[in-house]
């Protein structure tokens, strides 16, 4: 027994970090995309809409009509998810992508559960733990530092207001996370709010304005360059679809506490992505204060966001199932 729950949290943890990875190489080929021409809501209507093409047929054939029926039943949540979960907090993180660093832009984005605790306490007023207000004060003194608050602002204004509008976007995915659990399917819950997120999105980003000849042409990427379809390719399958998939995995073998620490991963990997794809490199202070916004919004998040983690299937049969029946992460 104890050998199995090694490894089950050994194969969880590969599925988290695997995820935490895919997810976070999403604003490099985004920002190429804009930079190529289109709008931030346009790159980010052409991958939820490829993400929808995609997870739909997955909950037609492994949930069927009780998948369509454990839609209907939580629609009201399911198209808030899709509002902000999906739409807002991704087209928001793009415009940021687009105006700031990647890593910066994403450290901002992940600054969302300490609006979580604000919310807890003083929204619904709960009793959290001290250890969860000290989280936001670190969290806080780290954006201070990232954006140099004391010779003013050195960030793009809008960018910065982008990236804390993706924060509350990313804030209110954890509230009804909390609301769904055990209520939502993770796979229909993830192509629901992808299909409402397209569809909202249609509106404001005007897909028949999209420079369509973007994705034949050769599009450069910092000293690289590739056609134009690859980058949307890797937006929709690996940095959506696959990760979404991999950080469910992630939480079914573990627990969304864990799953969610390790997905701040994701933010190193986006840096990461981005000094080798775009050649942007972040400052001292972008650096120090970021390591401190991620401390406290571990230490926020871990303090009021205990999971008993649920059984896991032993069978290898098992596996596929495991896959697309898990619990969410907690990344967009």
């Amino acid at each position: 027994m104890a050998q199995d729950a090694a490894r089950t949290k050994s194969v969880g943890l590969g599925f988290a970090v695997f995820s935490a990875i895919t997810f976070g190489g999403s604003g490099p080929f985004a920002k190429a995309l804009i930079g190529a021409g289109m709008s931030p809501q346009q790159a980010a209507w052409l991958r939820i809409l490829g993400a929808a093409a995609l997870l739909v047929p997955l909950v037609l054939i492994f949930r069927g009509s009780a998948g369509l029926r454990a839609a209907k039943a939580s629609w009201p949540q399911l198209v808030l998810y899709g509002l902000t979960g999906i739409a807002g907090c991704q087209t928001l993180f793009f415009i940021a992508a687009s105006r700031l660093p990647v890593g910066v832009a994403l450290m901002l984005e992940f600054s969302g559960p300490l609006l979580v605790v604000g919310w807890l306490k003083f929204g619904r007023k709960v009793a959290v733990p001290k250890s969860a207000v000290l989280g936001v004060g670190i969290a806080l003194v780290g954006l201070a530092t990232v954006v140099e608050i004391w010779s003013g602002l050195k960030l793009d204004l809008i960018g910065l207001l982008a990236g804390l509008g993706a924060a509350a976007c990313q804030a209110t995915y954890f509230i009804l996370i909390d609301k769904l659990t055990g209520l939502a399917d993770p796979l229909v819950m993830t192509a629901a709010g992808s299909v409402v997120g397209a569809i909202a999105l249609t509106a404001i980003s005007a897909p028949w304005s999209i420079p369509w000849h973007t994705l034949t042409d050769t599009i450069a990427i910092g000293e690289r360059s590739a056609p134009g379809w690859t980058f949307a390719a890797w937006l929709i399958v690996v940095s959506t679809v696959v990760a979404y998939l991999a950080g469910a995995a992630a939480v079914q073998r573990l627990s969304a506490a864990i799953g969610g620490a390790v997905a701040y991963v994701e933010v190193v990997a986006a840096s990461l992505f981005a000094l080798l794809l775009l050649g942007e490199k972040l400052s001292t202070n972008q650096i120090i204060g970021g390591v401190i916004v991620l401390l406290g919004a571990f230490v926020a998040q871990s303090s009021v966001g205990k999971v008993t983690p649920p059984n896991v299937p032993d069978t290898v049969e098992d596996e596929l199932d495991g896959l697309v029946g898990a619990a969410p992460g907690n990344d967009r």
